[in-house]
Parts: structure tokens; C-alpha cells; sequence
């Protein structure tokens, strides 16, 4: 009896907000010539028991900062808006050229090589962290 009420408590239990459990790691803009979008890469690392969702971004180095997915479908390459990533419990998602990505468009003057910008994801719980993301050229260096 004891044990059954133990396990209703814990499965009844509530997680920590997600930016205790999901690490950012490795976070970087590429930036491109003139006003063109630059793409935002890293890595969401959920180091906790319960599933996490990364629900918005957000930088004021950016006009408007979208999360997107790049995929090839029947041959041809795509690429969407998502509204939410899912990173399981246990389980790394890379925001990577060629899959998910951050896309900051009307980038702000700051968005330069050498530089670093503030990024704010934002969790389905409600929690956020702010981040800096490095600023590299074209080639990622």
C-alpha cells in the first residue's frame, strides 16, 4: 500500500521549470552580407526525466526571430516554420544548417562578426533564458 502511494506521488509530481533541466550549449549566428537573414545555431540538451518544449524565441538584435526547420522532401528542399521543438527527456536536439535553425530577420546592426547578441527562448511552462550567441561570417569562423 505504502509503495502504491509513494509512485502516485511521484507520477503526480511537478517537474522543475525546463531551463533547470535543458542546457544550452554552443549557440552562434552566422551572419551574411547586407540584410539577409542570419541563421542561429545550437544545441538543447534535457538532462531531466521530463519531456521539454522550446515554444518561442526572441532578440532585440533581430527585426523578427522565427524557428525553422530545413528538410528535403521528395527531393527538393524545404523549409517551415515549426511553433514548437520537443526535446525529449535524456535527449540532445542540435539547431544545425539543414535542420532545425533560428532565422533573424532585419538583423540588427550588432549582428556583426566578433560580436555576441542576447537570445531569450522561451519554454512551454513559461520559463525563458537568455542567452548570448557569438556572431560569426559565412564560414562559421
Amino acid at each position: 500500500m505504502l509503495s502504491l502511494m509513494v509512485l502516485a506521488a511521484v507520477a503526480g509530481a511537478t517537474p522543475p521549470p525546463m531551463t533547470h533541466y535543458v542546457g544550452i550549449a554552443n549557440p552562434w549566428f552566422r551572419a551574411l552580407p547586407s540584410h539577409l537573414p542570419a541563421g542561429g545555431y545550437f544545441e538543447l540538451r534535457n538532462t531531466g526525466q521530463w519531456t521539454a518544449n522550446l515554444t518561442a524565441v526572441d532578440s532585440p538584435a533581430c527585426g523578427m526571430l522565427m524557428m525553422h526547420k530545413s528538410e528535403q522532401k521528395s527531393g527538393m528542399d524545404t523549409m517551415t516554420d515549426v511553433s514548437s521543438v520537443e526535446i525529449p527527456a535524456g535527449q540532445t536536439v542540435k539547431f544545425a544548417p539543414g535542420s532545425y535553425h533560428l532565422m533573424c530577420m532585419e538583423p540588427g546592426p550588432t549582428v556583426k562578426p566578433g560580436n555576441s547578441v542576447p537570445v531569450t527562448l522561451k519554454f512551454s511552462d513559461g520559463s525563458a533564458a537568455t542567452v548570448r550567441f557569438a556572431v560569426r561570417t559565412a564560414t562559421g569562423h
